[in-house]
């Protein structure tokens, strides 16, 4: 039998061993450690399927924009099929972007419910970037902007609505920069120039006018709202101006495409599309210059004449930096394709030029100018001389390619119109606002067109007749322009209200007014069916290494009946060559003898054109195939003489005459000429295609016999 053990033995035991402390503070450890790993796992399988979900959400908001694109294509090719012109491609693509836009505010329920408002009364200003100290773990938020007091608990729940707001830096530094490339690399220089000095007076006083006049008729219905009562935020006279100037950035790319499928009058269609390519540039400057309108003293909205002759100088200084950088780098881009051999390798090529056009964007950006300048002129540049150096696969290449990208980027942007007007969280609309917006408009197009057509027509040969001008005072559509300056900044309420007014004139502009053009047409009788080569067309006809493309190519066999001796023709010729720009004909004999030689393959020799003493510097930068041409063009004098008996031939002092059949005359003209011309004008008519349709090669002539109609 075991005896009991004491109670001393049981009831006082011993201190714990050292070991069995540590083993039982060890298994806390692990305890402690898997539950940390458990959550720590949790965290990251948590924050995966977030990434996973939001990387979907991405990919469906992409998807939904292209679904949109193929749409408006297929349905583009339908409207074609059927010859259907009520509606435009970007008017479509404005209602498919608006059905989408129901859809998903109104189809797709909220999805995010993880936002919490939180205080930070001791600072006094906002900041960009925010660190947040969430349980030891730091986590960076950024800013997205202000939030009116009344809409803070209205703040969009729905992560996919939020998904397909776009910054608005995707608009300016991707989706325009290739719209406005386009139009310039696009642009038909022949009737361009004939109308460059009005179009430079629609485009710059014109713009500036409009901007005047609808930002004191917005000052007037801003006080008006104030005395309603309908103004429930700061409204400045500045805003008033901003606006103005946002909302005179024309874009008729209904009407011009309209224009260009039936076929309308060259003179009208150059009118438009010069003052819509300069005026968007003016358009964009000109909100900057406003911005940088800063008077001094404690009322910094009221009228300054120190800070008004400031934002003079900004304007000007910014657009003559940004012409200058675009200038520069379509300069570079010349040599670069002229004194290497990138033609041999048309995809090196392609992808340089594609390059250097859009970095001068990027470019001018970083630099504190104008991107949309910058480019605009970069792209008139290459056209005028990187175009020539290119080779025959580059040429079709680029053109094709600007061409795509300006079409899906335009019609992106009018997709996202449609989509904003239900995506979009900070619409604010004022009917007052928006009457007087469209009164505005109308009034400001009229003084800026009316007023400026009389003044023009007191210098310009062939008047701007009443049928064109109300053509032009109908065709003011607002488009991509006025909407990417509107949504560049939204975080006022005046610039919020600017915002929703301007999606709405957009939309009424195209529907209304591009739907009405090709009636309108018919109503002010402005002719259409004006079949007119295109100079790309004559470019692909005569390319040749050494011959300035800008030139019209010698006729073929079958154009011999065009060529123009004395009759209306020729008087219509010399009328047009009468007409072109003073301004574009003070520099074109510099540029033909000097520029294209330096920069391209095509004109005259430099050794021909500088002098003597540059000799050594003019062989160095007269391109070899120049020199090659020239002798190509001696042996091909030859190659102009015709079998045929009705034509006159003169070389040098020698003339040959064939006789002609009965009933036909044979014109005999020497090698001077009936006028005196110098080589530049010649050339001059040769590049506008307005001279003399004459067969002419290196001294050679041939005159072709006309018939008598009579």
């Amino acid at each position: 039998m075991v005896p009991p053990l004491r109670p001393e033995l049981w009831a006082s035991p011993g201190p714990p061993s050292p070991l069995l402390l540590g083993l039982v503070l060890l298994l806390l450890q692990l305890c402690r450690g898997l539950r940390a790993e458990d959550s720590g796992a949790m965290e990251e399988i948590a924050t995966e399927k977030e990434a996973e979900e939001s990387h979907r959400q991405d990919s469906v908001s992409l998807l939904t924009f292209i679904l949109l694109l193929t749409l408006t294509i297929l349905t583009i090719w339908l409207f074609k099929h059927r010859r259907v012109r009520f509606l435009h491609e970007t008017g479509l693509a404005m209602i498919y972007g608006l059905i989408v836009g129901v859809i998903l505010r109104y189809g797709i329920p909220a999805t995010s419910g993880h936002d919490k408002s939180l205080s930070c009364s001791q600072e006094d200003r906002p900041f960009s970037t925010l660190l947040v100290n969430v349980s030891g773990k730091f986590f960076e938020y950024t800013l997205k902007g202000e939030i009116s007091p009344g809409k803070i608990n209205n703040v969009e729940q729905n992560d996919m609505l939020r998904k397909v707001t776009f910054d608005p830096e995707v608009f300016f530094n991707i989706l325009l920069p290739p719209i406005i490339f386009h139009a310039g690399y696009s642009l038909k220089k022949r009737h361009f120039f004939r109308n460059l000095g009005s179009i430079l007076a629609y485009a710059f006083l014109g713009t500036a006018v409009s901007c005047f006049i609808i930002g004191n008729l917005m000052y007037g219905v801003v006080k008006l709202m104030k005395l309603v009562g309908q103004l429930s935020d700061k409204f400045y006279y500045t805003d008033c101006l901003l606006f103005g100037a946002i909302i005179s950035a024309t874009d008729p790319v209904t009407v011009l495409a309209i224009f260009n499928e039936l076929h309308a009058d060259v003179d009208l269609y150059a009118l438009l599309f010069g003052e819509s390519v300069l005026n968007d540039a003016v358009a964009i400057v000109l909100s900057s210059s406003i911005v940088a309108y800063q008077p001094t003293g404690l009322n910094t909205h009221a009228f300054d004449a120190a800070a008004f002759f400031k934002s003079v100088g900004v304007f000007l200084g910014i657009f003559s930096g940004s012409f200058a950088m675009g200038a520069v780098t379509g300069v570079v881009t010349a040599l670069v394709t002229k004194f290497t051999k990138l033609h041999c390798f048309p995809l090196l090529e392609t992808a340089l030029f594609f390059l250097m056009s859009w970095s001068t964007f990027l470019l001018a950006e970083a630099c504190g100018f104008t991107g949309v300048v910058a480019v605009l002129f970069c792209g008139i540049t290459q056209a005028h001389y990187t175009y020539n150096n290119l080779s025959v696969e580059s040429r079709s290449r680029t053109k094709q390619l600007f061409e795509v990208l300006h079409f899906l980027a335009e019609n992106f942007i009018f997709s996202y119109m449609g989509l904003a007007l239900f995506t979009f969280q900070k619409h604010i609309f004022s009917p007052i606002f928006i009457i007087g917006a469209f009164i505005a408009i109308f009034l400001g197009r009229a003084a800026h067109i009316y007023p400026l057509s009389f003044f023009l027509n007191l210098g310009r040969r062939h008047k701007i007749g009443w049928n064109f001008q109300h053509m032009m005072m109908f065709s003011g559509l607002r488009g991509a322009m006025a909407f990417a300056l509107a949504i560049r900044d939204t975080a006022t309420y005046s610039h919020q209200m600017m915002f929703s007014t301007t999606l709405l004139i957009v939309f009424f502009t195209v529907w209304i007014i591009g739907g009405g053009t090709t009636p309108m047409l018919s109503w002010l009788n402005i002719r259409v069916g004006v079949q007119d080569p295109s100079e790309e067309d004559l470019s692909e006809t005569c390319w040749r290494v050494g011959v300035d493309p800008d030139q019209d190519p010698p006729p073929s066999n079958d154009s011999f009946q065009v060529l123009q001796g004395d009759g209306p023709d020729a008087a219509r010729g010399n009328r047009t060559k009468q007409e072109s720009a003073w301004i574009f004909r003070l520099w074109y004999s510099f540029d033909h003898n000097y520029l294209k030689p330096i920069l391209t393959h095509s004109g005259p020799p430099l050794t021909t054109t500088l002098p003597a003493w540059c000799g050594l510097l003019a062989r160095c930068l007269t391109s070899p195939q120049v020199y090659e041409n020239q002798e190509q063009l001696r042996d091909e004098d030859s190659d102009f003489i015709l079998n045929d008996g009705d034509l006159t031939l003169t070389y040098g002092d020698s003339t040959i005459t064939a006789n002609g059949s009965s009933g036909s005359h044979t014109a005999t003209t020497s090698l001077e000429g009936r006028r005196t011309k110098s080589s530049s004008e010649e050339a001059l008519e040769r590049d506008l295609g307005m001279g003399d349709h004459e067969v002419s090669s290196r001294g050679t002539r041939l005159v072709f016999p006309l018939e008598d109609n009579a």
